[in-house]
This record gives C-alpha cells, sequence and structure tokens, in this order.
C-alpha cells in the first residue's frame, strides 16, 4: 500500500505494532465522538485486524495520520467499506486526536486521501458519511469538493452521504 505525503502530515499503512497508540486513541471520548462510542482494547484489536486484512488483500484502507514535526500518531484517515441503503461504498473516512483539530490537518489529510482514489486507485466515486450535528467534519467534506447527496440513517444514526465522483474531481483542476 501507498505512503501519502503532505506538507504536514505523513499517511502511512497500519501496522501491528500500531496497536498500543490506536487502542490509546480509541478509548478517547472526543475521538469517538459522532461514532458508536469508545472502543476497548479488544474492539480496536478487531478494528485493527479489519484494517490490516483489507491491507493484505490489496483493497483500498485507512492510513495512520503521522505528524511530520514529532512522528506521533494523531489518528486515521482513508478508505472504509460501507453498505449505505444496500449499496456497497467507500468512504473516506478521518478520525484525529482533539488536540490536533482545527489545523486543517483533516482537510489536508482526506485532500490527499480523495486524490490518491481518484488519481492512483482510478475509483469513480467515493463518500464520507456524517451525522449533521459533526460541523467539523462537514466542513472537512466540503473543502473536500463532496456534497451532501441524501440524508439516511446509517447504523442507527442520523447520517448526511457526501460523494463525489472522478468526473467533477477532474475538470475542476483538482487533479492537478
Amino acid at each position: 500500500m501507498a505512503v501519502l505525503e503532505t506538507p504536514r502530515l505523513i499517511l502511512r499503512p497500519f501496522s501491528e505494532e500500531d496497536i498500543d497508540l490506536l487502542a490509546e486513541l480509541m478509548a478517547n471520548r472526543d475521538f469517538m465522538r459522532f461514532s458508536l462510542g469508545v472502543f476497548s482494547r479488544e474492539q480496536t484489536a478487531a478494528f485493527l485486524k479489519k484494517i490490516l486484512d483489507w491491507n493484505s488483500a490489496g483493497l483500498p484502507s485507512l492510513f495512520a495520520v503521522i505528524v511530520r514535526e514529532n512522528s506521533k500518531l494523531i489518528g486515521y484517515c482513508g478508505f472504509f467499506h460501507q453498505e449505505v441503503d444496500g449499496t456497497n461504498e467507500i468512504e473516506i473516512a478521518y478520525r484525529l486526536h482533539s488536540d490536533y483539530w482545527g489545523r486543517g490537518l483533516a482537510t489536508e489529510a482526506a485532500r490527499s486521501v480523495r486524490d490518491h482514489a481518484f488519481r492512483d486507485l482510478k475509483l469513480s466515486r467515493v463518500i464520507s458519511l456524517i451525522h449533521p450535528d459533526n460541523r467539523a467534519s462537514r466542513r472537512v467534506a466540503e473543502k473536500n469538493a463532496m456534497k451532501v447527496e441524501k440524508k439516511t440513517t446509517h447504523r442507527g444514526f442520523p447520517t448526511l452521504v457526501f460523494a463525489i465522483t472522478r468526473e467533477p474531481w477532474l475538470t475542476t483542476g483538482a487533479a492537478g
């Protein structure tokens, strides 16, 4: 799997050695806000196994988000396989430690992942699933040139489905 680099971040594949840091993140209420709640170490291990299995199968997967200046793992951004209203979708998902909120890092990571999706993986479409009250994540999706496609219920939560297809990405100059 590729390593993506931005001016401030390195997005690399997860490894089994990331379990301790990932478990710490996923036990944090702020990190897991707008989700199913905090994860135990066992739940985090199952989540990490899913990511590693996708990597092993050569499928698009989540990247560990590393801050360049201190080499610290602060969250994830990448691809998550979802079923939304009976349709299989590839989501650009992102979560960062709250100490790193409000700096544009999620946008930087999500743009890099979007560009990788269309430029390298030649995906035709990606989505982001966002709780309507999660204004910060909504802004990230909007800055990623995604538009609200519909409202739905996903895993029991009200959800906005943001989407972008490859064609607008090609024609807006985002590809360049």
